[in-house]
């Protein structure tokens, strides 16, 4: 890859680290409390209203395991994207992680949720990511 390429997937794994970092880290308090600016849940408790509306055919406690699961995943992947650590799997991990909850959000709550909140866009750049053949600036080059 050039210089160019380079600085590009440098800038895609750090953009869908990072916003998958804040999201994940939300749901735990760590931005602010619910309600605050820029909030979407503030805690885990207001988190889990929404993901068991996403996961409604799911007993409250068996949504809780899966929301749990996926809010670690969803926090590991972020942090091994931005440090570019396994970044081939770690950028396919994201996208089957986000392309179901692009799916659970599009049958709870329609298209128009999943598209408006860019969730099929990132699950599809972490996919892209995935396919290009080096991650310059990464520990994953550092390995080699």
């Amino acid at each position: 890859m050039n210089i160019k390429q380079d600085l590009i997937q440098l800038f895609l794994r750090v953009a869908l680290g990072a916003s998958y970092l804040c999201a994940g880290l939300d749901r735990f308090g760590v931005w602010g409390p619910p309600g605050a600016p820029n909030i979407g849940w503030g805690d885990w408790q207001h988190f889990m209203q929404y993901a068991h509306k996403l996961m409604f055919f799911l007993p409250y406690s068996v949504a809780e395991i899966f929301a749990a699961l996926a809010s670690g995943l969803e926090i590991l992947f972020a942090v091994m994207l931005i440090a570019g650590f396994w970044t081939r799997w770690a950028a396919i991990g994201s996208g089957v992680l986000l392309l179901g909850f692009a799916l659970a959000m599009t049958i709870a709550l329609g298209v128009a949720a999943p598209l408006n909140y860019s969730v099929f866009t990132a699950s599809a750049g972490s996919f892209l990511l995935s396919t290009l053949p080096a991650y310059r600036w990464s520990v994953d080059q550092l390995r080699k």
